[in-house]
C-alpha cells in the first residue's frame, strides 16, 4: 500500500464524513512520513506493514489500560482505531500453518526443550515476518517445545 493509496482513502472518509477514518487515516499518514523521513526512502511493502502492526499493537495495548482505568468511551474508541488499522494489513497466516512452520523449524533446528526457545523463535519469525503476531509464534513455540 503506497501513500497515495491511503491519500485516496481520505478523501472518501472526508467525502462520507466518516471522523473515525479521517482521524486514523490523517495519524497513519503522518507516521509513514515521519518514517520515511527517519530513513530517508520511500517504504517498502514490509516496512508498511510492520508500521501498520505496531499501530495496531499500541491500539490493543491502550485498549487493555483503558479497561483496568474503567474507561469504557476510550475503550471503544481504540478497539474501532485497531479495526480499521487492520483493513490495511494482509491476511494473517492460520494457526494450522504457523504450527506446521514450528514444527518443521523445531525439527530443523534440533531444539528439544524450553532451553532452545529463542533458537526457535528467532527462525520462525524470521519465516513469518509480517505475516503473523510474535506472539502467537511464542504460544506456539512454548506449547510444542513444553
Amino acid at each position: 500500500m503506497n501513500l497515495n493509496l491511503l491519500q485516496d482513502e481520505l478523501k472518501k472518509a472526508m467525502l462520507s464524513h466518516n471522523e473515525s477514518m479521517i482521524s486514523t487515516l490523517r495519524m497513519l499518514i503522518a507516521e509513514i512520513k515521519n518514517l520515511q523521513i527517519d530513513k530517508q526512502h520511500e517504504l517498502t511493502e514490509e516496512e508498511f506493514v510492520q508500521l501498520v502492526r505496531q499501530q495496531v499493537k499500541k491500539r490493543k495495548e491502550a485498549v487493555e489500560a483503558y479497561k483496568q482505568a474503567n474507561r469504557i468511551d476510550l475503550v471503544d474508541k481504540e478497539t474501532h482505531e485497531a479495526d480499521l488499522l487492520s483493513m490495511f494489513l494482509p491476511p494473517e497466516m492460520s494457526q494450522e500453518g504457523l504450527e506446521k512452520i514450528v514444527k518443521e523449524t523445531i525439527s530443523q533446528t534440533g531444539a528439544s526443550g524450553m532451553a532452545d526457545f529463542g533458537k526457535v523463535m528467532g527462525v520462525v519469525m524470521g519465516k513469518v515476518k509480517g505475516q503473523t503476531d510474535g506472539n502467537k509464534v511464542a504460544a506456539i513455540v512454548k506449547k510444542l517445545l513444553s
